[in-house]
């Protein structure tokens, strides 16, 4: 005998990863020092990667994503669960960045973008690094919308939906964002 389930689906099975980082959310948040500590450990390197792509200084870089996981220990408690923790951690590490672009913009610093090139690399590797450094240097000029659109998608290879998540906009935003910075940075380069 056979029976037919049409119509009928299984729920999804939750990722192992999610589930997971949801468990150190919330063991974090009732004030387990080490889950803290490996929340932080999991995503220190994003945190880094994104700052780094934002401002293109190795050393500021560092500073922004040691101030995000200060940030992220004393707003842990607000974290309410509506977003992925990493679309929120994201949001922090934009927030921090701007927060820096500010602070550089009243004291005069700009951000530079380093491009480390030296004498024993082969001459294409040293075209594609200079060039590389040159499409990021001016994507850092960008609009901040377009900017962090362009670095969400490209740098951070993630979807229209997931960067439209991480800076709070519809996804038809990210996309006209992304498209207005391919215009602008006809201009630019």
């Amino acid at each position: 005998m056979h029976v037919s389930m049409m119509g009928l689906t299984a729920a999804p099975q939750p990722n192992p990863a999610t589930v997971l980082a949801e468990a150190l959310v919330r063991r974090a948040q009732n004030g387990d020092a080490d889950a803290f500590a490996e929340l932080i450990e999991d995503h220190y390197e994003r945190i880094y990667r994104t700052a780094w792509r934002w401002c293109g200084n190795r050393d500021d870089a560092e500073d922004i994503a040691q101030e995000v996981c200060v940030k992220l220990g004393a707003a842990l408690a607000g974290f309410d669960r509506r977003s992925a923790f990493s679309s929120w951690v994201y949001r922090i590490t934009l927030n921090a960045v701007r927060d820096w672009q500010r602070a550089g913009a009243r004291r005069g610093r700009y951000a530079q973008s380093l491009a480390e090139i030296s004498p024993t690399d082969q001459p294409p590797e040293q075209e594609a690094a200079a060039t590389s450094a040159q499409l990021w240097a001016a994507v850092r000029r960008l609009p901040e919308k377009q900017r962090d659109a362009v670095l969400l998608v490209y740098a951070e290879e993630l979807s229209h939906a997931e960067a439209a998540d991480i800076m709070g906009v519809a996804e038809a935003t990210i996309s006209f964002h992304v498209h207005a910075a391919r215009k602008s940075l006809r201009g630019l380069l």
